[in-house]
C-alpha cells in the first residue's frame, strides 16, 4: 500500500459501478480523523485511521451543484425535472488533432458535437467561410493516408452537406454551445457528461456554469457491525483501495435468524457467534436460553419448518405452566371433558365439532323476562343448531324481540315400573327441546365416551381446539417428561413455525429448536470447524418439550383473536317501565315475594351482610344480681359483647338471596313486624327489639 494514492471518498465513489463492487477501502484521513461518531440520517457511523469497510452497494441520491464562480454549493434530488444545457468550453483549440485529443473521455462517447474556426478553410473545390458551424459526426481512418474527421455542414435554405477535414488542419477552434438538454438522471448515467459543465436552461434560477457532481449512498460492512453502514459518499474523508491487498479479509457479516433461514442449505451445519445477547428472554423458560450470551458459540445443524401446538395447564393453587410441544412429541394423550361458563362457548365448540353433548354441573334459575329456562345438576343435554328466539312482552303493544338462541335436546331419564311384578325398572330418556339464548351463563362440562389414546399428530386431526387432554405415557426419548405430572391440559393452539435446529459445541447430539419468530438476535458464520469427524454427524436427540411463559401466551393469543367476535350481550331490559312496574305492587312484602322468584343480582351491600356489621341498638343493661341468677361467664375469645347466637333458620335465610329488609322481616318477630307497617312510633319497636336482645343474651349465658 505504499505506492496507493489517498483520493476523496466522493471521487473514488463516482468512479464505481456495480459490476465492480464489492471494494474494500481504507480511512487514511479527514474530518473524522481519529474516529469521530456523527449521526447521519438516524443511523451512527464511526469511522477511525486505518478503518476497512467494504463497499457492497451503491445508489444515487442526489447531485451536489457547485458554482464555480464563487464556489457556492447546493444538493438537488435525482428527480429534480429542471433541464441543463452543456455549456462549450473557453479554451480554443490551435488545431483539429489537438480539439479531439483534449475531449475529457473517449473520442466515441463525447459524438455528435459542434465547432467553428475563425478563419477561412478550403478543402479542394470547397470553401467554408469563417464562423462556419460543423458538427463532428466519426473519424475516418484511411490506410496509407492521414486521419479526417468526417463533419456535417449546414447550408442556407435547410441545404446541407459533408466534409472531410484532416486532423493536421491548423486554426482557431472552438465549440459551440449544443441546443439539446438535459435532465439530472441523464447527466449522471454518462461518464462524458459528468466531465462537463453546465447551466439551468431556465436562466432564472442560476446564469452561471456549474460542476454537477453525483451524490450516493454507500452501503457498506464493516466487521462486528450489527447492520448494514449506510452514509453519504460526500464525507470528506479520504481513502484509498486496498481490494487486491485484503481480498482474503474475512467480514463477519451479521445475520438475523430470519436472515439465517434463507441461507442456501449447504451452509449448514456451521459454527456460529452470537454478536449479542437475544432479544425477547421474557418469552421462554426452556434450559438453554440462559446459555445465550455475546460471543458464545452455537452449531446451526438445519432450517426447517415445524409443526407444534401450544397446551396450558389448569388454573391451580400453583402457578400456571405453559408448553411449545413439537408434533413429533412421542407421548400419548387421552381426551379429558372441557368445562364451559356460557352458552355462547357451547355454540362455538359445537362449530368446531358437531355432535357436542354436555351435563349441567350447576342449577339455573329461570328468568321467564330474558328468555333463560331453568337448567339442574345433571341434566345432559345435545347441542343441535343455533336459531332464533322471541323473548316474552312486558306489554300487548310492544313488539316482541328476536334473540339468537342455541337449541339443544335436554334428556332425562325417569324410572317406569311395570305392572308385572316380574319385570325389572326400564330407564327410557325423555328429549325435550330447550332454547338457550347465546348471551346465557351456565356451568357445563363435556359429556365423553372416548377412552382412546392418541398421540399429537392425531389430536389434531379428528378434533378442534381447544381441547382438554391428559398425558397418559410418556415420551421415552426424553430424558425427563414435563408433561407427565399434570391432570389436564388444554391443547390453546397450533402453529407452524420456522425454526433453526441447534445445539452447543459442547453437546452437538443434544439439540433445540429455535422458533425464529419469537426469538430476535444476531449471528455470524464462523470458519470454526466443526465438532465431529468430517462425514460422519453425531445422531441428534431433539428437545420436543420448550417451556414457555404466560408473556408468549398472551402474544399468542392476541395474534390468534385479532378477528375473533365478541361474545353477544344480553339485550337491553326497559328500565323505567320495570321500575313503574315496582312502584304499583301493594306492599312490601309481594315485592320482597316477587324478588325471590327473579334472578339474584349480587351486589355489594348483600356480599357484606353479617350480624357484625349490621348495625343495632345498644344492648340492654345487665340484670341486677340476685342468688337464683346464673353464674356470669367468661367471653370467650374472638367474641365481643354484641356477638349474639343466631337460629339455624336465620342463618340459613342470611345465606340465601334474600335482600337487607328480607333479613331485618327474618329477625324481628310477626307482631312486630306488623308494628313496623303500622303508625306506632319508634319507642315501642325499639322497647321490643330490646326484649329480644335480652332474651338472646340470657340464653348466651345459659348455654
Amino acid at each position: 500500500m505504499a505506492g496507493t494514492i489517498a483520493v476523496p471518498l466522493q471521487q473514488l465513489i463516482a468512479s464505481l459501478d456495480d459490476s465492480c463492487l464489492p471494494k474494500i477501502i481504507q480511512v487514511c484521513s479527514g474530518v473524522y480523523f481519529q474516529g469521530s461518531i456523527y449521526e447521519l440520517s438516524g443511523s451512527e457511523v464511526c469511522f477511525s485511521t486505518g478503518d476497512l469497510i467494504k463497499v457492497i452497494g451503491i445508489e444515487l441520491l442526489s447531485v451536489c451543484c457547485e458554482d464555480i464562480s464563487n464556489n457556492d454549493k447546493f444538493e438537488l434530488p435525482i428527480s429534480h425535472t429542471g433541464l441543463f444545457k452543456v455549456v462549450p468550453e473557453e479554451m480554443p483549440y490551435n488545431s483539429m488533432e489537438e480539439m479531439l485529443i483534449l475531449r475529457p473521455v473517449a473520442l466515441d462517447s463525447c459524438l455528435p458535437f459542434t465547432f467553428t474556426c475563425n478563419a477561412k478553410m478550403t478543402f479542394g473545390n470547397f470553401t467554408l467561410g469563417a464562423g462556419r458551424a460543423l458538427t463532428v459526426r466519426s473519424i475516418e481512418q484511411r490506410q496509407g493516408e492521414e486521419d479526417q474527421v468526417r463533419c456535417h455542414v449546414k447550408g442556407q435554405q435547410e441545404a446541407s452537406a459533408e466534409v472531410c477535414i484532416p486532423l493536421s488542419t491548423q486554426g482557431e477552434f472552438r465549440e459551440c454551445e449544443s441546443e439539446e438538454c438535459f435532465t439530472l438522471r441523464e447527466i449522471m448515467s454518462s461518464s462524458y457528461l459528468r466531465s462537463r459543465r453546465f447551466r439551468f436552461m431556465n436562466t432564472t434560477k442560476c446564469q452561471q456554469p456549474l460542476v454537477l457532481s453525483p451524490i450516493y449512498q454507500v452501503n457498506a460492512i464493516m466487521n462486528l457491525r450489527k447492520n448494514i453502514l449506510k452514509f453519504p459518499s460526500s464525507l470528506e474523508v479520504d481513502v484509498i483501495d486496498v481490494t487486491d491487498v485484503c481480498k482474503d479479509v474475512i467480514f463477519a457479516t451479521p445475520l438475523s435468524l430470519t436472515e439465517v433461514l434463507t441461507q442456501p442449505e449447504e451452509s449448514f451445519p456451521a459454527v456460529v457467534e452470537m454478536l449479542e445477547s437475544p432479544e425477547n428472554r421474557s418469552l421462554f423458560k426452556c434450559s438453554w436460553l440462559p446459555e445465550f450470551s455475546q460471543g458464545k458459540r452455537l452449531i446451526f445443524h438445519k432450517t426447517g419448518t415445524a409443526a407444534m401446538v401450544l397446551l396450558s395447564s389448569m388454573k391451580s393453587k400453583k402457578t400456571q405452566q405453559y408448553f411449545l410441544v413439537s408434533q413429533q412429541y412421542g407421548g400419548r394423550f387421552r381426551r379429558r371433558p372441557r368445562e364451559f361458563n356460557s352458552v355462547y362457548q357451547l355454540y362455538v365448540a359445537s362449530t368446531q365439532a358437531p355432535g357436542l353433548k354436555v351435563s349441567v354441573t350447576r342449577n339455573c334459575e329461570e328468568v321467564e323476562e330474558e328468555g333463560l329456562p331453568a337448567l339442574s345438576v345433571g341434566e345432559q343435554l345435545d347441542v343441535i343448531r343455533l336459531e332464533r328466539m322471541e323473548l316474552p312482552c312486558e306489554s300487548s303493544n310492544a313488539q316482541r324481540e328476536s334473540v339468537e338462541a342455541l337449541l339443544c335436546q335436554r334428556v332425562q331419564e325417569s324410572d317406569d315400573e311395570d305392572d308385572d311384578e316380574e319385570e325389572d325398572v326400564k330407564q327410557k330418556e325423555e328429549r325435550e327441546e330447550v332454547l338457550l339464548p347465546v348471551y346465557m351463563q351456565g356451568h357445563f362440562v363435556e359429556v365423553l365416551t372416548d377412552n382412546k389414546k392418541y398421540n399429537l399428530k392425531d389430536l389434531g386431526k379428528e378434533f378442534s381446539l381447544p381441547l382438554d387432554v391428559k398425558v397418559v405415557s410418556r415420551d421415552s426419548e426424553l430424558g425427563t417428561d414435563p408433561l407427565t405430572g399434570f391432570s389436564c391440559l388444554r391443547v390453546e393452539g397450533a402453529m407452524l413455525e420456522p425454526v433453526i435446529q441447534a445445539s452447543f459445541p459442547h453437546a452437538p447430539d443434544h439439540c433445540f429448536e429455535i422458533p425464529t419468530r419469537w426469538l430476535s438476535m444476531s449471528v455470524s458464520f464462523t470458519s470454526d470447524p466443526l465438532p465431529w469427524t468430517s462425514g460422519e454427524p453425531p445422531k441428534c436427540r431433539i428437545d420436543r418439550v420448550t417451556e414457555v411463559t404466560d408473556l408468549f401466551f398472551y402474544e399468542f393469543q392476541k395474534q390468534e383473536e385479532s378477528g375473533a367476535v365478541p361474545p353477544p350481550r344480553p339485550p337491553k331490559r326497559n328500565l323505567s317501565a320495570d321500575t313503574s312496574k315496582k312502584s304499583s305492587k301493594p306492599s312490601k312484602k309481594s315485592s320482597k315475594s316477587k324478588h325471590r322468584s327473579g334472578k339474584s343480582t349480587p351486589t355489594k351491600e348483600l356480599a357484606d351482610l353479617t350480624l357484625n356489621s349490621k348495625k343495632r341498638p345498644p344492648a340492654p343493661p345487665p340484670p341486677e344480681n340476685s342468688d337464683d341468677g346464673p353464674p356470669p361467664l367468661l367471653p370467650r375469645k374472638h367474641a365481643t359483647a354484641e356477638v349474639m347466637t343466631v337460629p339455624t333458620e336465620v342463618a340459613a335465610d342470611l345465606d340465601s338471596d334474600h335482600d337487607y329488609e328480607s333479613v331485618e322481616e327474618t329477625l324481628v318477630p310477626t307482631e312486630v313486624a306488623a308494628d313496623l307497617d303500622s303508625d306506632h312510633d319508634y319507642e315501642s319497636v325499639d322497647e321490643t327489639l330490646m326484649e329480644m336482645m335480652k332474651t338472646a343474651q340470657e340464653s348466651i349465658k345459659f348455654y
